[in-house]
């Protein structure tokens, strides 16, 4: 069931994509300026390199082509000291530990509506542990336990030891950020690649996540308390971690290694698999797929004719020896 939903999803979102809504926009603007240009799509076909923003040890590991190199945490890095005021809050929140919230760059928290901050300022008072809250602005009625600042050294916080639980909207980057410093987290998915990532985060035991229209303040306490008092959570991702960071190079290095290999090859045409100049139907082999289901078909009727063939002759042998006899 779940494999057909993701066929139909995978097709509807690529018409959607390329032929309806995003990619004629865009080539409307770039034929206007450039009309020498190729199409778009011409030109996504034609591509040397593709970098993707994975690694088998966050996702799942999956067939790749020598043009498509996994650069997944590229952005990660070891956590520097921290400002004298977050190290201090951390230190001083002892064995406890910190609970660290963010939910990205680009939701902005005067957009949480106002029964959901209520949910969390009551949550956090109720915690025995300290708060870090990325929030743009005041926020009325917080109790003593809780800090917030406009903008956080993300990498440098959960890179602390003291950091117990990453409460995030569950965005890649900040999934990889926590992932690489191996942060247990909780996600509060938001849009778009969210709800996937958090429910990757579930299926890998490195964490948990809540839906928005299912929180309560209890929830919330309960969760992060069963994120940090539950060590399989924590040694999850130490494992995922340890993975991650295992490699023979980094994924910067492998970024500008292939892209400087094409460079130097002319654009590396060797990379490119033969089966970008395929049309759909040759790709999924359906014009093969509709021969071999023709030719079982057409066996199975010369078959069958011959099957009749073959009964109608015993049978009428042995009408005429009956009549003989």
């Amino acid at each position: 069931y779940h494999r057909f939903i993701n066929t139909l999803s995978h097709i509807s979102y690529l018409f959607f994509y390329y032929y309806w809504t995003f990619v004629p926009a865009v080539q409307e603007k770039i034929s206007a300026k450039f009309p020498e240009l190729p199409l778009l799509i011409d030109i996504t076909k034609n591509q040397s390199l593709t970098l993707i923003n994975s690694h088998f040890s966050m996702t799942m590991s999956y067939p790749l082509l020598p043009s498509q190199v996994e650069v997944g945490a590229v952005h990660c890095h070891p956590g520097k000291a921290l400002p004298e005021d977050l190290s201090s809050w951390i230190e001083g929140a002892g064995e406890v530990g910190v609970v660290y919230f963010s939910l990205g760059s680009i939701t902005s928290g005067h957009a949480m509506p106002t029964k959901y901050l209520n949910l969390f300022i009551e949550a956090f008072r109720r915690l025995e542990q300290r708060v870090i809250w990325k929030y743009e602005g005041d926020l009325p009625g917080l109790s003593d336990n809780v800090l917030t600042k406009p903008w956080l050294p993300q990498q440098d916080i959960l890179s602390d030891p003291g950091v117990k639980v990453f409460m995030s909207h569950g965005g890649l980057l900040s999934t990889q950020e926590a992932m690489y410093h191996a942060t247990p987290i909780l996600a509060l998915p938001i849009f778009a690649d969210q709800p996937r990532n958090a429910q990757n985060i579930a299926s890998k035991g490195i964490g948990l996540y809540l839906n928005w229209h299912e929180l309560s303040v209890d929830r919330i306490i309960t969760t992060i308390q069963e994120i940090i008092n539950n060590p399989e959570y924590k040694r999850n991702m130490q494992e995922l971690s340890n993975s991650l960071r295992d490699q023979l190079t980094t994924p910067k290095e492998r970024a500008v290694f292939w892209t400087e290999y094409v460079i130097r090859h002319g654009g590396a045409p060797q990379l490119r698999s033969p089966a970008a100049n395929l049309s759909w139907i040759e790709y999924l082999m359906l014009d093969v797929l509709l021969l071999l289901f023709l030719a079982v078909i057409v066996t199975f009727f010369i078959v069958k004719k011959m099957l009749l063939l073959i009964i109608k002759f015993i049978f009428t042998n042995i009408q005429t020896k009956d009549k003989l006899a």
